[in-house]
């Protein structure tokens, strides 16, 4: 099913941003509200974590097992990121395996954690060579109102900093899921997504669903707190000029920190140090 805008609604974007404006109301470079993080969603889950970006909803969930590290990483513990866009997030997303865009998802948000470093994967060793802990970080797209991105990515690291390690008696080699310890993740970095959009010749932040669907290319630029860019992913047939790249990576960086600020505050309520 093709829901692409209609010409008129599209020249109606195009017009208003080429003013400075937004369908609703925000000026370009301003984020949506609320932006909310809710940790400890699930009771299955080792960690998990739930955003509200807007109207955009996303979920994401940890497990944890024991197996064995790959042959070239044997002294690393792995971590598996997936995503999955619900039928019911939008009206073109299908059931079934994982498409192109839940792909692509999972992709943008495993390469900033992975670039990021944000796990200490040398510490998730039970035995070298042997084994280590498992890490699978599911994502839930469950409402696209546009930016899955940067929700996405932000329901990844508070569901990884939820997370607490289940019961494990080595000796027995088993794992009880039913008791968990107090030991968290080993988590040193906190990678931010930063997502833009390019409707015509002007550039904004936080792009909804029909801006997305309007724009002619979209970039994610994830940061971590050392204000050092660890991954960028390119959207879309448009391009993006040098002086628009500076400009982006400079607000990339000081809206990365505001999304921080959130992270830090909701996870101290929530009893997480960070």
């Amino acid at each position: 099913m093709d829901l692409g805008l209609l010409d008129h609604t599209k020249k109606y974007i195009l017009n208003l941003i080429k003013e400075g404006k937004r369908i609703d109301g925000r000026a370009i470079m301003e984020y949506r509200k609320p932006i909310t993080i809710t940790f400890g969603v699930s009771k299955n889950a080792e960690g998990s974590a739930m955003v509200q970006w807007g109207k955009t909803v996303v979920a994401a969930g940890v497990k944890m097992e024991i197996g064995e590290p790959f042959p070239d990483t044997p002294d690393e513990g792995i971590l598996v990121v997936s995503a999955e866009l619900l039928p019911g997030a939008y009206p073109t997303y299908e059931p079934g395996p994982p498409g192109p865009e839940a792909i692509e998802l999972a992709r943008v948000v495993d390469r900033g954690l992975r670039e990021g470093r944000t796990i200490d994967l040398n510490k998730l060793v039970i035995k070298e060579g042997e084994k280590v802990w498992v890490i699978f970080l599911d994502i839930y797209v469950m409402n696209d109102d546009g930016n899955v991105y940067d929700a996405s990515a932000l329901a990844a690291i508070a569901a990884l900093l939820d997370a607490r390690f289940p019961k494990y008696d080595p000796e027995k080699d088993k794992i009880d899921y039913k008791e968990h310890t107090d030991q968290r993740l080993p988590i040193r970095n906190l990678p931010i997504a930063v997502t833009f959009a390019k409707v015509g010749e002007k550039i904004i932040l936080d792009p909804k669903k029909e801006e997305e669907i309007a724009s002619d290319a979209m970039i994610t630029v994830t940061s971590t707190e050392d204000k050092m860019i660890r991954a960028i992913q390119k959207y879309g047939r448009g391009t993006f000029t040098l002086e628009e790249l500076d400009y982006i990576f400079d607000v990339a960086l000081e809206r990365a920190e505001q999304i921080r600020k959130i992270l830090r505050v909701e996870a101290k309520k929530a009893g997480i140090n960070i």
